[in-house]
């Protein structure tokens, strides 16, 4: 294809229109490009120039040919284009570009290697070089291919601008699967795992079938937003389609969603075991999982299982299970990877078992780069050991050693030993701000907290959050919907937490109806997710208040399996109002999903004992006693002048 550039003065737009017409009835000529300014005509296609001087000169016009302008652009230079971005030589790809395609006006071929320069904008994340190629893109008329456009919402995923890629999807007069694909995962990429969950239920109707990859991330999401009812609809329609028996991925996806359930580890087991292959990142999140679900044993017990499969842990499986050693107090066996150089979890564990913080201190000396997590974890098990002078002698040593302290150290020494460091009230940030305003709370120190609050120089919603849920804590729920209604007069945003402090405080404090509006208000908004603790906190209100029927309607409604926790106030809730012939059988359910739960048999015998049924209550506690069950009891500390009591 040859490019050919003359040099014709135009005296005006009647001559324009003459050369371009007499140009363009050329055979083989695919653009004409003419500028007036520079008196220049660049003309491109399977043509020869002495053709194209004698159209111009038929015309009236005199032409000459400008030097070294008849160049041959080979069909290999969109193979450059792609070699270049398969090498990760993304700047030079731009570079090539800029320098030797655009100034020459390329049009007709842009489009066989418009894909690959886009490419390289993504990489580069070059925002403003991928607008401008778009630009391009509709001059020539290629916005109706696929190809470029797919390239196109790949590129504004990655530079996180995905109103523009929506914008691109939706002028697409073709979509493919790729183009779905491109669009869902862009939303995942940018945090927006709603709209995700919506185009592919979109895209799912329309009759596209989605990826395996696609699908994991999919389900990822709904792990992440809480909408578990969804992500199993996806696992019924992946059995039925046959996909899931071809992608680690999707079945490692899936153990992941159900063990963020957590109450459906038999069902995440059951994916796994049911798993052809198993990689490293299958046995880390079911490693992860048990570990997420306290179940420290069967974290240990896959971690062993995983060795001996041939598997080798990699670093983020030892990060995982070490804190399991931890919790479980197997310091012996997370000893036996000690070689792996991951000195930062190993002193984590050693740190939570308070007897070995010396082979914590070994290794953290012994290691050549301290980063601020060694420091924060050593600094914090001393301090929590009621060891001051160590840690502030370390504190004072990582000062030396020019380590920056984040607010970690701050927070867990502070918790610990607050005396440690008086000048933190002089400019503390907002997460040791919020920590305060926790412990202060916990102390019973309403005051300090609410202080602690007033002098915070910036307040997140976390802040908001927690000092509601300390009025609340301490019976002062008006208090703490006033606190509510000032925090959204001041334009902060309320979160889930937020909406689960003041479920709470209406709880504690009988506010009934205002708990029904705040209830309903989460309802409408799609925004929020309501959890399972969300839910367990209206009910519990709803029965306490003598709603029953209500109570029990929001239970058959709720998206998620109902928590022990909730079937349990239900049952206190039926004693307390007389509906005991209820509170029977789902109190004899309890004991059947939980038998080894002590709790279940306690609130059974009170069952028995507000019914009169003296005969029920020996049998439930003689049963108890042969089987061995001891509830566990709680203690109250009061500390009046210097004493506890």
């Amino acid at each position: 294809m040859e490019v050919v550039e003359l040099k014709v003065r135009l005296h005006c737009k009647a001559c324009e229109k003459a050369v371009r017409r007499a140009l363009c009835k050329i055979k083989g000529v695919t653009c004409v490009e003419i500028d007036v300014v520079l008196s220049k005509i660049t003309v491109l296609g399977y043509v020869d120039h002495k053709e194209v001087v004698k159209a111009v000169r038929k015309t009236g016009r005199r032409a000459e040919v400008w030097p070294s302008s008849c160049r041959r652009e080979e069909p290999r230079q969109a193979g450059r284009f792609g070699d270049l971005v398969s090498e990760g030589l993304y700047y030079q790809t731009l570079e090539l570009y800029k320098e030797e395609l655009h100034p020459w006006g390329l049009r007709a071929t842009t489009s066989i290697f418009i894909p690959s320069v886009i490419k390289a904008c993504s990489h580069a994340q070059s925002y403003h070089f991928g607008l401008q190629l778009q630009c391009v893109v509709l001059k020539i008329g290629s916005d109706s291919e696929a190809v470029i456009s797919n390239s196109l919402i790949s590129m504004y995923a990655k530079c996180s601008v995905a109103e523009e890629a929506r914008q691109v999807f939706d002028t697409m007069p073709n979509r493919d699967t790729i183009s779905w694909n491109s669009m869902i995962n862009c939303y995942l990429q940018n945090g927006y795992c709603g709209k995700a969950l919506e185009m592919f239920k979109e895209m799912y109707l329309c009759g596209f079938a989605p990826k395996p990859e696609l699908i994991a991330g999919i389900i990822s999401a709904c792990a992440w937003t809480g909408e578990f009812r969804l992500g199993r609809q996806i696992h019924g329609l992946v059995i039925v389609d046959g996909v899931i028996k071809d992608s680690v991925f999707l079945s490692t996806a899936l153990v992941d969603l159900y063990l963020r359930c957590h109450d459906s580890l038999v069902l995440a087991l059951r994916v796994f075991e049911g798993m052809d292959v198993k990689n490293e990142v299958s046995w880390t999140a079911m490693i992860s999982g048990c570990a997420a679900n306290e179940n420290y044993d069967m974290a240990i017990d896959c971690f062993r299982e995983m060795q001996v499969s041939g598997i080798k842990p990699n670093r983020v499986t030892l990060l995982t299970v070490l804190p399991a050693f931890a919790e479980l107090g197997y310091i012996e066996h997370g000893k036996e990877i000690h070689n792996h150089h991951i000195s930062a979890a190993l002193i984590h564990m050693y740190c939570k078992c308070h007897k070995t913080l010396h082979s914590a201190d070994i290794i953290f000396e012994k290691s050549i780069v301290k980063d601020v997590v060694m420091w924060s974890s050593i600094i914090g098990s001393y301090a929590q050991s009621r060891n001051s002078a160590k840690a502030m002698k370390l504190f004072s040593q990582m000062q030396m050693e020019g380590i920056e302290p984040n607010s970690f150290i701050f927070t867990k020494t502070w918790l610990w030993s607050p005396w440690l460091y008086p000048e933190i009230w002089l400019n503390f940030d907002i997460f040791i701000g919020n920590a305060l305003i926790n412990m202060y709370a916990k102390c019973g120190c309403l005051m300090a907290s609410d202080q602690i609050f007033r002098e915070m120089p910036t307040r997140d919603c976390t802040s908001w959050s927690t000092l509601i849920s300390v009025y609340g804590l301490h019976g002062c729920g008006e208090e703490a919907l006033q606190l509510f209604h000032e925090m959204q007069d001041r334009g902060i945003e309320p979160d889930a937490m937020t909406f689960l402090a003041l479920l709470s405080t209406c709880n504690h404090t009988g506010l009934v109806e205002e708990g029904q509006k705040i209830f309903d208000r989460v309802m409408k908004d799609d925004k929020i997710p309501l959890t399972v603790e969300h839910y367990g906190c209206f009910i519990n209100l709803l029965g306490r208040s003598g709603k029953l029927d209500d109570a029990c309607e929001v239970v058959r409604a709720m998206p998620m399996k109902p928590s022990t926790r909730i079937w349990s106030s239900l049952v206190s809730a039926c004693k307390a109002h007389g509906r005991l012939e209820i509170a029977e059988k789902l109190a004899h359910w309890l004991i059947e999903s939980e038998p080894d739960n002590a709790a279940n048999y306690t609130l059974l015998c009170m069952v028995y004992a507000g019914a009169g049924n003296w005969l029920g209550v020996e049998e439930v506690r003689r049963f108890t006693r042969v089987q061995g069950l001891k509830k566990c009891y709680a203690f109250s500390r009061i500390e009046l002048e210097d004493k506890n009591f």
